[in-house]
């Protein structure tokens, strides 16, 4: 069976670059464009990893990170947070993330990084 990753990122060329990357790494991929998208996505499965944009239209993903890694259900799966605009270690000061990368990033070292969670 096939991992699944949620993708939370608003900027679609950006989630359609990483959507297509994890398809062909052979991942289940659920691409959200906001927040509400990925609360409602996690109601109906819950995913072996998660990627995080910081900056989103209707909140951030440092408050989804915060939320899953508090949550007894949630906690086990791996975050990875990723931006252009933050300084990496404001970041990890707010956030219990396995991961980070800023953007622009390589997509080897990306798929890597998400090998490194789930290995196939």
């Amino acid at each position: 069976m096939k991992k699944c990753i949620f993708v939370v990122e608003d900027n679609p060329n950006i989630r359609e670059i990483i959507e297509f990357l994890l398809t062909e790494e052979l991942y289940e991929v659920k691409a959200c464009r906001n927040t509400s998208d990925f609360w409602k996505q996690m109601r109906l499965n819950i995913p072996d990893m998660v990627i995080l944009d910081i900056v989103l239209p209707d909140g951030n993903g440092i408050e989804i990170c915060t939320q899953l890694k508090a949550n007894v259900k949630t906690h086990h799966i791996p975050v990875m947070m990723m931006s252009a605009n933050n300084h990496l270690n404001a970041v990890k000061a707010k956030c219990t993330a396995e991961d980070f990368i800023n953007k622009p990033f390589d997509l080897n070292d990306f798929a890597g990084r998400v090998e490194r969670y789930l290995p196939n």
